[in-house]
């Protein structure tokens, strides 16, 4: 399957089925009857809604249930309707941080190389390649006879190519730093691509698993610029075929497909920015996908017409929640007062509460179980007493009639942001607010959609505090989310953190190819995080999927339930839209 396939840190806005996009789950509080209340109310105009959206894409009406006498052979055709709370915002994935855009793009796009279904790394638009015995050259070798969506054939040049917009200081992107390390690239024919480090950067060969761009439409153009950004050409299983901004993004299959044809004809992602909406679009089955709340999977969908129309997935995320700091902002300077939060927040309740026990608590930027995971780190349970020493050694030592904490004749008050759509980081912002205001601290909450939230309040620094969630990547490397360089406008540091020897940590860590080495490097790189608080890491979500069971050859593995894509199919007889080219 084609795809962004270095599991680059990304911004997250919701729980989706790509074995992390967020991977962050959302609590629908409304109860079953409220959603048959709603049901009643927008049955009528979500009629004519979605006859409107369907015809447009589909040729024939919906088939109505399923065929037990189905051969369940594989066939081509059908469409996969998946739900998203958030839109794309850019389909050049250079220039995107957000999940939304990138699982578009990795539909889109190939890199070099690829993880497997077990995270092995494997040959993309690489058939294969050569490492230097010294760790510093890496010839890849590239597949013949690919060719661009526009029919253009793929060479050397596109690779080469899309390492220059990369590293060229014009071009706004948060991924240059890999790349930065590479000495001299050169492409000596067309089918072969070398690259030489200056000196051995452990996660050389992913890093070329980013998506390559197509010389002949962008060189010598300014990229930023480009039709593609909304109009995208790659090499992928998918071609891109209709973005509605607000509403849906519609791809259509790839018959020249250097893997082969996928069998699904289509995949719309419909975007809804609500999940009430969304999940009685799903009982309509008007949708075939999404990423359930912990309340969703584990009430809601656990009735006959469920059980009988769809399959449920669960899975630890590789993604983690957190509430991060704007460290410009003065309130947080002092690392006694993040630390105090942090004591003050009780992870339990929210885990208990508001994920249904359906996650793990995070202490750091990795995955529990994973070989860079430091379980030995600096841990923040639920103290209020010692938030409140803390805060007075801080100098938060009045209190003003309101019982608010003030300093300098200024009261503790500031704002948490987080994106619409994603109940859940709302429930959690609404617990935060009401543990800190026991400890004295107000909290106001701002909630915003999501592309204004990234592009306005993220990448302009404009806020206090802010719930997020990033992706985990494969590889340990974190440079490009905590690195000190790496606080400029569109880059991925945007709370401006910066610490002299995670620096080192992090630079030592991505120079060395020994695991043993490289994991005393991340776990003091944790220690550090784990004193400074600069985040309060707050869970690792469970990854709830469902998805329509007409949909047959999904294979659940380590790295999530996409990885092969290309081979779902539903058997003829089930299938239930006709994409139109």
């Amino acid at each position: 399957m084609g795809g962004i396939c270095r599991a680059e840190h990304r911004l997250e806005q919701d729980q989706h089925p790509r074995h992390r996009r967020e991977r962050n789950i959302f609590l629908q509080w409304s109860d079953y009857c409220v959603n048959l209340f709603f049901m009643k109310i927008l049955r009528f105009s979500l009629f004519l809604f979605l006859t409107i959206l369907f015809l447009s894409a589909c040729g024939k009406e919906p088939a109505v249930g399923k065929n037990p006498l189905s051969d369940n052979k594989p066939a081509y055709g059908d469409i996969l309707v998946r739900g998203d709370i958030g839109d794309a915002s850019n389909l050049i994935p250079l220039l995107a941080s957000d999940t939304a855009s990138h699982n578009i793009c990795g539909m889109i796009y190939n890199g070099l190389v690829k993880y497997d279904k077990n995270m092995n790394i494997v040959g993309d638009l690489a058939e294969s390649w050569d490492v230097s015995p010294n760790g510093l050259i890496i010839t890849f070798h590239l597949r013949k006879g690919v060719k661009w969506h526009d029919g253009h054939p793929f060479t050397s040049a596109d690779v080469l190519y899309t390492y220059q917009v990369t590293v060229d200081p014009k071009t706004p992107t948060a991924y240059a730093g890999d790349f930065l390390k590479v000495q001299k690239a050169e492409a000596p024919d067309d089918f072969t691509f070398r690259v030489t480090y200056g000196r051995p950067f452990a996660p050389a060969l992913i890093s070329w698993g980013a998506a390559v761009l197509p010389r002949h439409l962008l060189a010598g153009k300014d990229i930023t610029q480009s039709p593609l950004s909304r109009h995208p050409v790659g090499t992928g299983p998918y071609k891109f075929k209709e973005w509605a901004a607000g509403q849906k993004i519609v791809l259509i299959s790839n018959p020249d497909y250097f893997e082969g044809q996928p069998y699904i004809d289509g995949r719309i992602t419909r975007i809804i920015p609500d999940t009430a909406t969304m999940f009685l679009e799903l009982r309509a089955q008007n949708i075939g996908m999404m990423g359930l709340t912990p309340l969703q999977y584990t009430r809601q969908t656990e009735n006959n017409l469920f059980k009988n129309n769809f399959n449920k997935y669960r899975y630890l995320s590789f993604a983690y929640t957190y509430l991060g700091y704007n460290l410009k902002n003065p309130l947080f300077a002092d690392k006694k007062v993040r630390q105090a939060i942090s004591y003050a927040i009780n992870k339990d309740e929210i885990i208990t509460g508001v994920l249904l026990n359906l996650g793990k608590p995070a202490n750091g930027p990795y995955k529990p179980g994973t070989w860079a995971y430091n379980d030995h780190v600096k841990k923040y349970n639920y103290n209020p007493q010692k938030a409140r020493e803390l805060l007075r050694e801080a100098g938060w030592t009045k209190t003003n009639n309101e019982g608010v904490l003030e300093k300098n004749g200024k009261p503790f008050v500031f704002e948490i942001v987080v994106n619409q759509g994603n109940e859940t980081r709302q429930k959690c912002a609404e617990i935060i607010q009401r543990q800190l205001k026991e400890i004295g601290i107000t909290v106001k909450i701002r909630v915003l959609e999501w592309s204004a939230f990234v592009t306005d309040f993220i990448n302009k620094r404009h806020f206090d505090a802010v719930i997020l969630g990033w992706t985990i990547p494969l590889d340990p490397d974190a440079y490009d989310v905590w690195h000190s360089s790496k606080t400029k406008p569109e880059e991925l540091n945007f709370i401006s953190y910066k610490n002299p020897e995670v620096d080192e940590m992090l630079e030592k860590g991505r120079s060395t190819f020994d695991q043993k080495q490289r994991k005393k490097y991340y776990d003091r790189f944790q220690e550090i995080i784990a004193e400074d608080q600069p985040y309060t890491f707050l869970y690792v979500p469970d990854s709830l999927v469902i998805i329509d069971k007409r949909f047959r050859g999904i294979e659940p593995a380590p790295i999530g339930l996409e990885h092969n894509f290309i081979k779902w199919y539903v058997p003829k007889d089930e299938q239930k839209y006709i994409m139109t080219r």
